[in-house]
């Protein structure tokens, strides 16, 4: 399974009063496992940022206006994208700039259903607790000291890492019914792997013949669970 893990900065924060998308950032990931294929690209908003946003970003319309528009960058990151799933941190905020920018170009928007919101996730996963970024890589040891400033490959980066270790920990529960806390389930050091040391990594393809012996050895095997997920 292919996920891409996404982020966007922005001039403003309504897309209705102008405001465009000034950086995306997105972070593969195959079968939870991030495999440092990366898109990343400036954009030129044609626009004055907000103050919050110069200082949230550190970027003005100063540095952006030499990069391309986004009519210009558009069709290679959705050639990066595909149809795959998106994962992003408050959804909502991110496709509602893609969409507009989107919109503005005539190509196809992203449907929220092939969305996964890490915000949504985190909440129901632990009510009451923060569920920013910053808070989830404070909560799984992930080293966010780089975020100095926002920055989009960054963001898609760090919440790679913590949708990866979300995803392991609800996997490993639906399994095991274990009831044991986050940081059992899912040590520490995890977090602290170097996922660029797997960028040229070669997958074999499964054979024929051991996808037979696999199905045989679990039809004797009574109520296995690769027949319950």
């Amino acid at each position: 399974m292919r996920e891409i893990s996404l982020d966007t900065e922005t001039t403003g924060l309504s897309y209705t009063d102008g405001d465009r998308i000034t950086e995306i950032g997105c972070v593969e990931i195959i079968d939870k496992i991030i495999t440092g294929n990366t898109f990343h690209t400036y954009i030129n908003p044609e626009r004055e940022l907000s103050p919050d946003a110069e200082r949230i970003t550190g970027l003005t319309y100063e540095k952006l206006k030499e990069f391309g528009k986004f009519a210009d960058i558009y069709q290679d990151f959705l050639n990066f994208v595909k149809d795959d799933r998106l994962v992003i941190h408050n959804a909502k905020f991110d496709i509602g700039f893609l969409n507009y920018e989107l919109g503005l170009v005539g190509a196809t928007q992203f449907s929220m259903d092939n969305v996964i919101d890490t915000l949504d996730m985190a909440r129901k996963k632990y009510p009451g607790s923060p569920a920013t970024l910053d808070a989830l890589c404070k909560k799984f040891t992930i080293d966010s000291s780089i975020r100095s400033k926002h920055g989009a490959l960054i963001d898609a980066d760090l919440l790679a890492q913590v949708y990866v270790i979300m995803s392991v920990e609800r996997i490993q529960k639906n399994i095991f019914g274990s009831k044991l806390n986050d940081m059992e389930l899912v040590p520490t050091e995890r977090a602290k792997i170097n996922y660029a040391l797997f960028d040229n990594r070669s997958l074999s393809v499964i054979s024929e013949v051991e996808l037979a012996r696999h199905a045989e050895l679990i039809s004797k095997i009574k109520n296995p669970i690769w027949y319950k997920y």
